[in-house]
């Protein structure tokens, strides 16, 4: 689809207003110093002062930002102008010296000339972008020899169901264009926005043949059977900032995270 960029970078737009009110971004908390990251993608990056990170997709900062709490030094993009809006000024009120670009991801190569320790995403991210192909070798762009990608991402096996987990309705494989309009908002099921959007859905091997074929080497991948996110409908939170979706318990994989090295 030729205008996804558009249709999604207005779904972006109008998800900004309502997101920054609602308890999932909790942003009173986060500027008061709460971190936005969780143990999942923590435990992964380690101690990252004084590198430098590039956040793709990092919507209006928080993870960023947080990155930089942490001693880092952060460059996030994003695609939405209002969410780079944002959170410039999210890193104003912070007190943090976090970059952020408005960009998509694969026109990132014509406006920033840098090389970083690591290239970071997380939760959300890869569905919005038709190739992982062109994704595969932007990160590589942008990582220094031996630099790391760290990526923590809801797992493929579920968007293969309907939003009530009922049944399979979607196919694993990235097959097409999955173009559909939405009321609301993940992080706020009642706001009174309506949205069209284009995703599409990533196999493991459509994740991981791509980054292997862009020079990186698999160092760490984790499967997880709970969201640190309630980001789905009917889930239940069986510890606390874990949830998972009822019916299926610990059956099925909600989340997948992965450290790749540049060689």
């Amino acid at each position: 689809m030729e205008n996804y960029l558009e249709i999604n970078k207005n779904s972006w737009n109008a998800k900004v207003e309502p997101h920054l009110k609602s308890d999932f971004y909790f942003v009173d908390e986060f500027l008061k110093g709460k971190s936005s990251l969780n143990s999942i993608e923590l435990e992964l990056l380690g101690d990252i002062k004084g590198k430098t990170i590039l956040h793709l997709q990092c919507h209006f900062g928080q993870d960023s930002i947080s990155l930089s709490r942490m001693g880092a030094k952060v460059t996030g993009i994003d695609l939405s102008d209002k969410a780079i809006e944002t959170a410039k000024d999210l890193a104003q009120k912070c007190g943090t010296d976090t970059e952020f670009i408005c960009s998509d991801v694969y026109n990132l190569p014509n406006v920033l000339d840098q090389k970083f320790d690591i290239v970071f995403t997380s939760y959300g991210t890869i569905g919005w972008l038709p190739d992982l192909e062109k994704w595969a070798d932007v990160i590589g762009q942008f990582l220094k020899p031996g630099g790391q990608f760290i990526m923590a991402e809801f797992h493929p096996v579920v968007w293969m169901f309907d939003d009530d987990f009922t049944k399979v309705a979607y196919n694993y494989f990235n097959e097409k264009p999955i173009v559909e309009t939405y009321e609301g908002t993940y992080a706020d099921q009642s706001a009174a926005i309506v949205q069209e959007y284009v995703m599409w859905n990533h196999s493991l091997s459509e994740v991981l043949d791509n980054l292997v074929k862009k020079g990186m080497q698999l160092e760490t991948f984790r499967e997880f059977d709970w969201s640190p996110y309630a980001c789905f409908r009917h889930v239940e939170e069986f510890e606390k900032g874990k949830w998972r979706i009822p019916q299926f318990g610990n059956k099925i994989p909600l989340v997948f995270a992965l450290v790749a090295q540049k060689i």
